[in-house]
């Protein structure tokens, strides 16, 4: 069989371990795979190139993806549509299997009801693909958001000051709720939850007044119920506005308040370095079981973990919209607030 792979959106610690499963499994059964080259850029152009074993051998330890990627969307019309099967069948795939968060699995999911043959593995830092537990690259990335609070509260100690840590996620607040809850943020915004920037200054003040006279706020870059709308909004492909600047705004109001307050994003350090062992183990395994899917002929399926198994549902799950945090979650977090 001839295996397609190709990763699609932000890149991700964990990605080149799902590349290093799928190439290690295909090849065991006499399989060739097919790098996909920059995403689904690279099926609408047929930029591709075969995966040896020896290349794939040590990449589990490297952050990025070796095949690398794109935000390109193959349902811009349908045209970009009609060229991504056509690049399917042009380079002799008997199947593809596609990594990548929700925009990039659920064009896939939408090209899989015109033909394609494809198996999804979900992808994104932000954790917010419906219908798994685990999303490569998330593991890693709160990690990352955690040092960095562990780095920035001496500074908040030392200067007497608050900090607003405005991190990736999106439209979703995992990162910001798990990063700033193990980083010990003293507050938390994210986007499932209405906060008014009154209430964090009002809990600042009675830190301050207890004598804790530093505090560490993690908010989420998708905030936007109190942030003023930009007037040039960016738009990607998949018609997303552009997010971010919160942080800035959260301290800018701190200060008024009569606080010394700083901002600082986090931004790109969250995606980048070398995977956890979690993000190089999962998606190993993840990736083995795509290409017993596709040896079956099992499409339309994203392979995903449930507790601690490792199952399949269908690929249409990750329209439904984003996993979102549960209310009850963000209860539980407010125990830790100042």
């Amino acid at each position: 069989m001839r295996i397609g792979v190709l990763t699609g959106g932000g890149d991700a610690p964990g990605l080149n371990s799902a590349i290093r499963g799928i190439v290690f499994r295909a090849h065991k059964k006499g399989h060739e795979v097919i790098g996909i080259l920059r995403g689904w850029r690279g099926l609408i152009e047929q930029q591709a190139r075969p995966l040896s074993l020896d290349e794939v051998e040590e990449i589990h330890r490297e952050g990025g993806t070796v095949i690398l990627t794109s935000r390109t969307n193959p349902l811009k019309s349908e045209e970009t549509a009609a060229k991504a099967l056509e690049g399917f069948k042009a380079l002799g795939l008997d199947g593809l299997i596609a990594i990548g968060g929700e925009d990039t699995l659920g064009a896939c999911a939408k090209l899989a009801h015109k033909g394609l043959r494809a198996i999804g593995i979900p992808k994104t830092i932000d954790h917010d693909v419906p219908g798994t537990e685990f999303t490569i690259g998330f593991d890693t990335a709160i990690e990352i958001v955690t040092e960095a609070l562990d780095r920035l509260v001496t500074t908040a100690k030392s200067h007497e000051r608050v900090i607003v840590v405005e991190i990736m996620g999106r439209h979703a607040g995992w990162m910001a709720l798990f990063g700033g809850l193990a980083g010990g943020a003293h507050f938390i915004v994210i986007p499932e939850q209405k906060v008014d920037v009154d209430e964090i200054i009002a809990s600042i003040r009675r830190r301050f007044e207890a004598g804790k006279r530093y505090a560490l706020v993690a908010v989420a870059e998708g905030v936007t119920f109190f942030a003023p709308k930009a007037s040039d909004e960016v738009i990607d492909e998949f018609g997303h506005v552009k997010v971010g600047g919160v942080a800035e705004y959260i301290a800018n109001a701190i200060k008024k308040a009569g606080f010394e307050a700083r901002h600082v994003v986090l931004g790109h350090l969250q995606r980048g370095g070398s995977p956890s062992v979690r993000d190089r183990l999962i998606p190993m395994l993840l990736g083995v079981k795509a290409v017993e899917l596709v040896e079956k002929g099992e499409f339309g399926k994203m392979v995903t973990i449930r507790g601690e198994q490792i199952i399949t549902v269908p690929l249409d799950v990750v329209t439904e919209g984003i996993r979102a945090v549960p209310p009850e979650l963000y209860e539980i977090a407010k125990a830790f607030f100042a």
